[in-house]
């Protein structure tokens, strides 16, 4: 585990690079060392609390959908073709896509009020995987 807290916060392509903060559950590989070495790079360590097992549902529910909704189903080619799918990806979830809170409304439409007449067109990310019907207007 030291091993991979130094390729975490490796100052070239390290994947805390400029982050500030590691949250992290209980698990007893997240030693004393691996803290340490975070710490000299200056990535605060946050521990979360002992029995909570819901604390973090949001970013669990949403790295879910990555990966069911795009990582599952690509073939990924090095880094840069994740980095790639992930921005599509999280494009598409935040903008684009209908929301159940919302009563299945897209989050951010790009019209608003949306026109009821005119060409219905489709704007695919990820070569089709993700689509985005809309219309133009008229």
């Amino acid at each position: 585990m030291k091993q991979v807290a130094r390729n975490l916060t490796d100052g070239s392509d390290g994947f805390l690079k400029g982050c500030r903060y590691l949250l992290y559950d209980r698990a007893s590989l997240f030693s004393e060392d691996f803290r340490m070495i975070l710490k000299a790079a200056g990535v605060e360590s946050v521990r979360l609390p002992v029995r909570s097992p819901n604390l973090n549902a949001f970013a669990e529910r949403f790295v879910r959908s990555v990966k069911e909704s795009c990582l599952d189903r690509m073939v990924l080619i090095g880094e840069s073709s994740l980095h790639r799918a992930t921005a599509q990806f999280v494009l598409h979830y935040h903008q684009e896509r209908n929301h159940q809170g919302l009563d299945n409304k897209i989050i951010r439409p790009e019209l608003s009020p949306l026109p009821s007449t005119g060409p219905i067109r489709c704007r695919k990310l990820l070569g089709g995987m993700l689509n985005y019907y809309y219309r133009e207007a008229a």
